[in-house]
């Protein structure tokens, strides 16, 4: 008889989970990375109208955004349903869209400041009264850049 037996169970070895932390901390860094957090939480009903000739912006850290509409269900509550404007993630009045703009141009860099384009985010249903009003604010301040945010779609115009 041999001194030496041979294991006849044929068992796998463990699976080594030495380089378990390094995936782990590889996939948390492209996370991080990967993530854009959201400038602001929306607080408006916001329903874009439809356009059928549209242009992409190129730079986004060149927009401010203007957003306008009824309150959301969440906020009809507190503010009722008439439309309003929200600027950044409160609700405000038009006198204070000049001043909005004014600290909006302070916090880009130098060059920036005079190529700053105002996008108004205004829903479908949103009288041009709120519009004109905000438009006649942002004149004010020399903020005459102004585009109107839509979605790609057939235009029909209703006539009510």
């Amino acid at each position: 008889m041999s001194k030496f037996k041979k294991k006849k169970g044929g068992d796998l070895p463990a699976i080594s989970t030495a380089s378990l932390p390094d995936i782990v901390f590889m996939l948390l860094f492209f996370f991080m990375v990967a993530t854009v957090m959201r400038d602001s939480t929306l607080m408006v009903n916001n329903s874009l109208p439809a356009a059928d000739q549209v242009q992409k912006l190129d730079k986004k850290d060149r927009v401010m955004y203007i957003y306008a509409g009824k309150p959301s269900s969440r906020y009809m509550d507190k503010y009722g349903s008439e439309a309003r404007i929200q600027l950044n993630d409160k609700f405000a009045i038009v006198e204070e869209v000049g001043a909005f703009v004014l600290a909006e141009r302070a916090s880009k860099r130098q060059e920036l400041q005079n190529v700053l384009t105002t996008a108004l985010k205004v829903d479908g249903e949103t009288k041009m009264g709120l519009v004109s009003d905000i438009k006649q604010e942002l004149r004010k301040v020399n903020a005459l850049k102004i585009n109107y945010t839509t979605r790609i779609g057939e235009y029909t115009q209703n006539m009510d």
